[in-house]
């Protein structure tokens, strides 16, 4: 994916306060080199951040005539505004390894036994992995096969077949659940109960005094 870049000369609160006030987006690139302040469309940037693949891929930006390949780091949101307040690159080469978390995207569970046999019920636990690969092996996402599941399996982060030269982050001896088969809850049963019928308002009063009279 390609985007535009600015250089801004001007830093501090208030300028990036009428950046802001303008439409643009203050940010800042670093790696490889001295970082350098930039500014970007607010409206251009908004929207390129909902495509899965800014987020998860190279990107190339045009700053100053060049164009450097970049990843995105980080970035702020105004807290309930639909504004984006600041935005991180970082510059990358083929060289350059890194750790990022890609989306999971997950095929083949409705043909699973778990699902076509056993009825059971397929959570995705985790919807990203962190990975740690060459900058040029960066996927846009990774696809992970389920057609092999069965009936109360659990996978683990250990479990997944990753394409070659990219491995799984670990943290300590952390091995987090990615998918958790489970059985379908029964459904309860609702018992009714009988309903008696109630006399009749009139015909009781009736029967009593019938019975009154029978007496006498």
């Amino acid at each position: 994916m390609k985007f535009t870049a600015f250089e801004r000369t001007v830093q501090g609160t208030g300028a990036s306060r009428r950046l802001r006030n303008a439409a643009k987006v203050p940010g800042i690139v670093y790696g490889a080199g001295e970082p350098k302040m930039i500014e970007l469309d607010h409206n251009a940037l908004f929207f390129a951040l909902k495509k899965e693949a800014f987020h998860s891929s190279i990107l190339e930006m045009e700053l100053a005539g060049r164009t450097e390949k970049v990843l995105l780091r980080d970035f702020q949101m105004h807290a309930f505004k639909p504004i984006v307040m600041h935005v991180d690159f970082q510059r990358v080469d083929e060289t350059t390894r890194l750790r990022k978390k890609v989306p999971l995207h997950f095929t083949g569970e409705e043909n699973s036994p778990a699902v076509k046999t056993d009825k059971c019920l397929v959570n995705h636990v985790a919807t990203e992995l962190e990975i740690e690969c060459l900058a040029s092996q960066l996927p846009e996402f990774v696809t992970i096969d389920l057609s092999g599941l069965v009936k109360n399996q659990s996978l683990h982060a250990s479990d997944l077949k990753l394409p070659p030269g990219i491995k799984a982050v670990k943290h300590g001896s952390l091995n987090p659940v990615i998918v958790v088969v489970t059985m379908p809850k029964a459904e309860e049963e609702v018992v009714v109960a009988p309903t008696v019928a109630k006399p009749e308002k009139g015909k009781a009063a009736k029967g009593k005094k019938d019975e009154k009279q029978n007496k006498k």
